[in-house]
This record gives structure tokens, sequence and C-alpha cells, in this order.
């Protein structure tokens, strides 16, 4: 049985793709919002018709991507949640949020100095890892049994 993840937050770096390639020959489905940010920003208005207001024209793209969001969240066996560096991802809280209160199996991934920060969402995932190998170990482990550097599955 294909294990569905959800890959969600930030979108200014290639932690999904690393998370992607090191799962290679895992059976695992991957799915994650739209993070071509121009599209994400203008889906709305693209879709429902122009926006002379700033505030709707982004009520209207958020709208359409929550619906996206919480499809891929509901849908999902894992969800993986990163904060990043740079930038305050207020959708990647309300992310891990949801999937928790789904009863979903939350990867919170985020840097070690976040981690004062973050403490209350930490709180809610059952990992929280600082890189994407690191979730990928986590991914391997959940479907073989199979620890870093060890040969082999350990589940009978």
């Amino acid at each position: 049985m294909t294990l569905k993840v959800y890959l969600s937050g930030e979108i200014h770096t290639d932690w999904r793709e690393r998370i992607v390639e090191g799962a290679k020959g895992l059976d695992v489905a991957f799915e994650s919002p739209v993070t071509d940010h121009a599209a994400s920003d203008d889906c709305g208005v693209s879709i429902l018709g122009e926006e002379p207001d700033k505030f709707w024209h982004d009520s209207k793209g958020a709208k359409l991507n929550a619906i996206r969001t919480r499809r891929g969240i509901e849908q999902a066996d894992i969800v993986v949640v990163r904060f990043g560096d740079k930038y305050k991802q207020w959708n990647a809280a309300f992310d891990a949020g949801y999937a928790a209160a789904l009863g979903k199996s939350l990867v919170v991934l985020h840097p070690q100095e976040h981690q004062h920060a973050l403490k209350e969402v930490d709180a809610a995932a059952q990992a929280v890892a600082e890189t994407p190998e690191q979730v990928v170990d986590i991914l391997r482990y959940v479907l073989t049994g199979a620890l870093p550097g060890r040969a082999g599955a350990a589940a009978e």
C-alpha cells in the first residue's frame, strides 16, 4: 500500500526535491501545495475574475489554495510541515494544526534555532526533523523498519 505524504510549508528552498529524490525506491506518493508563488497568489483572480482591491485578490487565492491544501492533508497518511529560515510561514502553522486536529501523523521540519518559537507546534508532532534527509529516514523506517546505515529491514 502506497504511503501518501503531503509536503507543506516553506516554498523558497529545495527541501521537497531532496525528500522526493531521497525517497526514490520507496512506495511513497507525494503531494504539495502549488509552489509557484505567483501562480499560487493569482489562482483566485485567474479562475474567478479580477479584483481591484488587493485584499480580495489575496482572499480569492487563499480560499482556492485552502481547498487544495485541506484535500491534500485529509488524504495524507503523513504530513510534513517545513518552517524555513528566512520567511514566516503562517500557512505552515495552520497546516500543522489542521493535520494534528485530524489525527494525522505529523513531522515538523525546521532548523534548530526555531525550537523555542515552534515548541507548541513541535509538541503536536510525532517527529521533529532538522533536515530533509531525516524525513527520508523517517519514511524509510515507517515503510520498512530499516534504520539509517543498516542493511535490510527490521520488520518481520
